[in-house]
């Protein structure tokens, strides 16, 4: 029976065997940046009422959180990009899409600093800065040979330290993938090409597991199981209706809030557990 942790969308999903699975990073394993849309929305907001659009604030946020949220997963530069051509349309003369990037860098740090600088000197352990279960379900399926990738649309500097910062990056060994400078050469739907090309594996055998847009509909292009996750990153319990809206709008075969009941989970996956 399925735990009614898991609320299951698509009841002919994809079965395995699963070979491979893709996981997204911020949101569906890390909380150091809980709740980024908290600074990027507004700060996009502000720059957009700033060209004298009649738009009142309400609209334009719910403008923004539109875009954003159907650009999540893809690397921050593209929100940027879009953020540009938006200030464009309304009669404004847009910055380079970096100096975007830069600025809301600059205001996410100033909050995340202080959860890194926790982390790191012990006074909050790692597993209280993800997201519950994340540890038990990697350790799960590495024991049982599935091949662990990591993609995510944050910088590749920041991934690195963060998931080496949780103790993550042991189960993705060299396979962590992250926003370049250059955004032509990462992708999500290039690591999930490369899964493909690595592992020799169908489609149909490769988990996408993300809180994002982007993570869920590359998995199912090539037919693969995607797990949404619409974590609330604030109380890390239950489930973030608004993300599940978002996630079941991309196509997810099932959603959870977090991975607590493993049992469950696995047996969803038709994998088997130790206990």
């Amino acid at each position: 029976m399925i735990s009614s942790a898991i609320e299951i969308l698509n009841p002919r999903y994809p079965r395995g065997p699963f070979g491979a699975a893709v996981f997204d990073f911020d949101g569906t394993l890390s909380l150091l940046r809980r709740n980024w849309q908290e600074i990027m929305v507004p700060m996009m907001v502000d720059l957009l009422a700033a060209t004298g659009t009649a738009e009142s604030r309400e609209q334009l946020r719910q403008i923004v959180e539109d875009f954003v949220a159907r650009l999540t997963g893809k690397q921050t530069i593209y929100q940027m990009m879009r953020l540009a051509e938006e200030i464009s349309a309304r009669g404004g003369v847009p910055l380079d899409p970096l100096e975007y990037k830069h600025l809301y860098h600059d205001r996410l740090w100033e909050q995340v600093k202080w959860r890194v600088a926790a982390v790191r000197d012990g006074s909050v352990a790692p597993d209280a800065l993800t997201v519950p279960g994340s540890r038990e379900l990697l350790r799960e399926l590495q024991s049982q040979s599935v091949l662990l990738y990591l993609a995510s649309g944050t910088d590749l500097k920041y991934v690195r330290d963060e998931a080496a910062l949780l103790q993550l990056d042991r189960f993705f060994g060299p396979h962590i993938y992250a926003a370049l400078d250059d955004y032509r050469k990462f992708s999500k739907a290039m690591i999930v090409a490369q899964v493909l090309r690595d592992t020799g594996l169908p489609g149909e055998q490769i988990l996408g597991i993300g809180d994002g847009f982007v993570e869920i509909e590359e998995i199912k292009k090539v037919g693969g199981f995607a797990l949404g996750v619409a974590s609330n990153e604030e109380t890390r319990e239950g489930v973030n209706e608004w993300k599940r809206r978002r996630l079941i709008e991309a196509g997810a075969d099932a959603i959870v809030g977090d991975y607590r009941d493993l049992p469950a989970l696995l047996g969803l996956l038709g994998l088997h557990t130790e206990a």
